[in-house]
């Protein structure tokens, strides 16, 4: 089983940051990538659609909304893996949050480095562009 992880520290209070990103269909009111999402199954799929068109199916697996937390599993992408399982977590951290973004995955066809490599820049990427939301 393959792993990636990051995380980033945010100068906002744990509650502002999970109202942002709480929400398992809130994808495109941070993550830049995502450009439509459509909820399922009474909120527990998402059908992710990205701004180059990629179709991408999660199943929320997971929720804790006191715990500030959920995990997720890939139903359908194009991505190299089987057995995708993903966690969003926001901690106090002093006067802010710190937001953690890993999963597990199984690579399908490509090394484990690059498929850790993969999904360490996703998580990195889509981090920094949340972190955007509470700059200034």
């Amino acid at each position: 089983m393959a792993t990636a992880s990051a995380f980033i520290d945010i100068p906002a209070s744990p509650d502002q940051v999970w109202q942002l990103i709480g929400g398992f269909n809130s994808l495109p009111d941070w993550l830049p990538l995502v450009a439509v999402s459509e909820a399922g199954e009474g909120g527990r799929l998402r059908h992710l659609q990205t701004v180059d068109g990629t179709v991408i199916v999660e199943r929320l697996q997971a929720f804790d909304n006191a715990g500030k937390t959920y995990s997720y599993s890939i139903v359908e992408a194009p991505f190299p893996v089987t057995d995708y399982l993903a966690t969003l977590r926001v901690e106090a951290l002093g006067d802010g949050a710190r937001v953690t973004w890993s999963g597990q995955f199984t690579p399908a066809g490509v090394s484990t480095e690059a498929a850790e490599e993969l999904f360490t820049g996703v998580y990195q990427g889509g981090l920094a562009a949340l972190s955007g939301n509470f700059a200034g």
